[in-house]
């Protein structure tokens, strides 16, 4: 289990058989650890994304928080039409190691709930910025994406965070 956990973590780090991530080109992205950060989201420092785009955020898990939970087995997702607060749990995703809440970096009502995470959980490892985006919000409070990491900032929030 340990190996094939190691092989998948190399393989991903090498971008061995990642057909899923070959349509993504990203204006920058930045590589470290097994973890890409992408240019033009926006990271809270509980390892969520958002992408901010018209009426709509995108929000999900980065890709260094798939890589420290190991294989994702199970994802909790609230219903369409709840709404979160910045910084409050909307849901866990559940790994081979352990159970994590899911915090939103935004405040806002949910639009849409990504269902196919229900059947293919692994979608948050395999694709944490395409496939495996959790939900989608209609912002409350835009100006709250300020308070936001950018991708160098975020990138050097997990290198000290590892570092510890």
């Amino acid at each position: 289990m340990a190996l094939r956990m190691w092989a998948s973590s190399t393989a991903n780090a090498l971008r061995v058989s990642t057909a899923s991530r070959a349509n993504l080109s990203p204006a920058f992205s930045i590589s470290r650890c097994f973890s890409t950060v992408l240019d033009g989201l926006k990271y809270a420092s509980s390892h969520e994304w958002v992408k901010h785009e018209g009426s709509v955020a995108t929000v999900g898990i980065t890709d260094h928080a798939q890589d420290h939970l190991g294989e994702v087995v199970f994802v909790d997702l609230p219903e369409t039409g709840a709404a979160v607060s910045q910084g409050s749990s909307f849901g866990a995703v559940e790994s081979v190691k352990a159970t994590s809440d899911i915090n939103c970096p935004i405040s806002g009502e949910i639009v849409e709930v990504n269902t196919k995470l229900t059947e293919t959980p692994g979608l948050v490892n395999s694709s944490p910025y395409e496939d495996g985006w959790m939900i989608k919000v209609k912002p409350s409070s835009p100006s709250e994406l300020e308070s936001l990491m950018g991708s160098k900032e975020y990138t050097k929030f997990c290198e000290e965070e590892d570092s510890h």
